[in-house]
């Protein structure tokens, strides 16, 4: 084999050696093999294993067309395109191996992210889109999240089983595997014919994260459907039945059965972890299910001219660097819009991956109200959009349509396409105020503020997440008031409402115009709070600490 696996030499208090699974990771521009939040966070986790020299290695998917690239059609809605990637700076491993779906041979192919590139953990990326393979075969790892249910199980094999076995095949004696999220539970299979088909084997090794805090959004399917992809690899079904306790709708939850052959598992914010028990304490089996609250890469995501400035303490270069980065945003915002914003109006933005519960529409639900706000002559108000939705989620494309076709007119609004990491980072530095609007509790950590904090930007959101743990209400951000849980969810739409605009109009459109220094300051004292504590240092410090060391 010409390919020689060197990583780093790792730290001594990280060298456990443990492997990273995820079905998404966003690590720079260029490479694009994320949708979201998950890719994002997941992102910075290998950026700080690179910085914190762990002895990590991630593995991942490499798609051929990516998520997708968010176009515009001609009355500027937005269209999903389809273009094959190709990137120079990953290396071919040489190593193609066969695993099995559907009861057939598909070759894998392997590439490699040097730890140099981009700055991260040593990297693999799997494909079967290679000419080995049948046609079919090499379309499972053409789009993340296929829509057809069979291609996305076939997606979870690759991962979970192929990522396993690369691992053998170059030699890697893994401590702890790391499942991050369901997607690849196959890798608990494939331990499991390993070693004997011993679950306490598996259990030693396997460690799990869990991101979803509402049921229907965790991966589950008829264990036909499984058993007849190879989803257990050549263990029979009815082991599988009474190893990962399948209850009697022969349906299995990847969820709870990553729980039943992992050692510990972790929720991803202090609310989350309380959810999570509640929503899986009650199934037999399970492992702990702890918090370590997610977290974001300093070095990547902070603009270095205003971290010095905060460091100096030097109010008038911070205030001029942040102006910059007002006028770096409105630039990108003029050439895709035509819409030519202003640096010195206070500028909210809302911008992650586009979902319905995530209520990007929820500021516009009092319209009047917020006409009045957003086009007032005296203390003028400027509102960005930006966000992804998943390419057939038809509610919250026609949500994001929407939001384009009731304010295009507005001279202080902009709805923006393209929402990957570059466009995120000017967003987060070039934004006031960061507006946070899910359903409470479905945002299970919601990240984006963190990097937002780190650029002089105030987070302005539902106390749902990690805002709980953070923010202090008109200190270094803003809370919104929650409904009733037991209100139906209309009556919840309209007082969250009512308490956006009303914080807006009555706290902070006042305190940026009337009392700068009071707005700054405040800004400030998220800048310097939001690290270490939610830098990503400290979460992947965590991880070593409380999940891979047994």
């Amino acid at each position: 084999m010409s390919f020689q696996f060197k990583p780093y030499a790792p730290a001594p208090e990280f060298k456990a050696q443990a492997a990273y699974f995820s079905m998404e990771f966003a690590l720079d521009q260029a490479l694009k093999t994320y949708s979201g939040g998950l890719g994002f966070l997941a992102g910075s986790h290998m950026r700080s294993a690179y910085e914190l020299k762990q002895n990590l290695i991630g593995i991942g998917m490499l798609w051929t067309f990516g998520y997708y690239d968010q176009g515009r059609n001609e009355d500027q809605t937005m269209r999903a395109d389809f273009r094959h990637k190709h990137y120079s700076f990953l290396q071919d491993t040489g190593l193609v191996f066969p695993i099995t779906i559907h009861g057939a041979a598909v070759q894998v192919k392997a590439m490699y992210l040097a730890p140099d590139t981009f700055g991260t953990a040593p990297m693999f990326f799997l494909t079967t889109d290679i000419p080995e393979n049948d046609y079919i075969s090499r379309t499972i790892s053409h789009h993340l999240y296929e829509a057809d249910q069979a291609a996305r199980v076939a997606q979870s094999i690759v991962l979970g089983a192929g990522g396993g076995k690369l691992l053998d095949l170059l030699g890697v004696n893994v401590d702890t595997y790391h499942l991050n999220e369901g997607h690849g539970l196959p890798l608990a299979f494939y331990l499991y014919e390993k070693h004997g088909r011993s679950l306490a084997e598996v259990q030693q090794r396997l460690v799990f994260t869990t991101h979803t805090p509402e049921l229907a959004g965790n991966e589950e399917h008829p264990m036909k459907l499984l058993t007849d992809m190879t989803f257990f690899g050549t263990v029979p079904a009815d082991e599988i039945r009474r190893v990962a306790q399948v209850e009697s709708n022969d349906i299995l939850n990847y969820t709870l059965t990553a729980l039943r052959f992992a050692r510990k598992a972790n929720a991803v914010s202090k609310v989350h972890g309380i959810v999570a028990n509640d929503m899986w304490g009650h199934n037999a089996g399970i492992c702990p299910i702890i918090p370590i609250t997610n977290a974001q890469n300093g070095t990547y995501w902070r603009d270095p001219a205003l971290h010095a400035a905060l460091v100096a303490n030097d109010d008038a270069a911070l205030l001029a660097r942040k102006r910059e980065l007002k006028q770096e945003l409105f630039a990108f915002v003029a050439d895709q819009t035509g819409t030519l914003l202003d640096p010195d109006v206070l500028t909210v933005v809302w911008a992650r991956r586009f979902a319905g519960y995530k209520r990007a529409d929820l500021i516009l639900r009092h319209f009047e109200r917020f006409l009045s706000l957003v086009s007032n002559a005296d203390r003028p108000v400027q509102v960005i959009w930006a966000g992804k939705p998943y390419p057939t989620d038809y509610g919250a494309i026609g949500m994001f349509n929407d939001i384009i076709q009731k304010t295009k007119h507005l001279p202080n609004c902009a709805v923006l396409t393209g929402y990957e990491l570059g466009l995120s980072a000017l967003l987060k530095k070039g934004s006031d105020v960061w507006l946070n609007t899910p359903r409470f509790p479905r945002e299970a950590s919601g990240t984006s503020g963190m990097t937002a904090a780190m650029n002089a930007s105030l987070s302005l959101s539902i106390p749902d997440g990690w805002i709980p743990e953070f923010v202090r209400h008109g200190e270094n951000g803003f809370l919104l008031p929650l409904a009733n849980l037991n209100e139906p969810e209309h009556a919840k739409d309209d007082l969250e409402a009512t308490g956006v605009l009303d914080v807006l109009e009555n706290e902070i459109v006042p305190l940026y115009y009337g009392q700068p220094k009071e707005f700054l300051a405040a800004a400030k004292t998220a800048m310097r709070e939001v690290e270490p504590a939610f830098e990503s240092h400290r979460m992947a410090t965590e991880y070593y600490e409380k999940m891979y060391t047994v």
